[in-house]
């Protein structure tokens, strides 16, 4: 079985960071859609999500991220994404991802960029 992991904490201007570890894959996914569905019953919609410790990530793990941005969005909100090594990036650039979603270097530069959206 596939080792995953995700921690939510809040940063500063209503800000939240979904932290993920591990591999996220179709048996992991559950995970992952159970954190996103936490922020949107909660209206948190201001989303970033660490990837400093994904090792790993396949299409049905990017598929959850297609299946909660809408929502995101439609509440004034948005998923931006961080810190992802070359291997991850490589897979989010193959299937189009940057052209749909902030992927920035840096968490720090994540959050800027809600600042700069208010």
């Amino acid at each position: 079985m596939s080792d995953f992991k995700v921690t939510i904490r809040s940063r500063d201007n209503n800000i939240h960071v979904l932290e993920l570890k591990g591999y996220l894959d179709a048996h992991t996914t559950p995970a992952l859609e159970d954190s996103f569905q936490k922020m949107l019953n909660e209206k948190k919609y201001r989303l970033i999500v660490n990837c400093k410790e994904l090792s790993y990530i396949s299409s049905a793990g990017l598929g959850v991220f297609m299946a909660f941005i809408e929502d995101v969005r439609a509440n004034d909100g948005d998923i931006k994404m961080s810190d992802m090594s070359p291997k991850v990036f490589n897979i989010f650039d193959l299937l189009g991802f940057p052209m749909l979603y902030d992927i920035v270097p840096a968490e720090e530069e994540a959050a800027k960029k809600f600042d700069m959206t208010k």
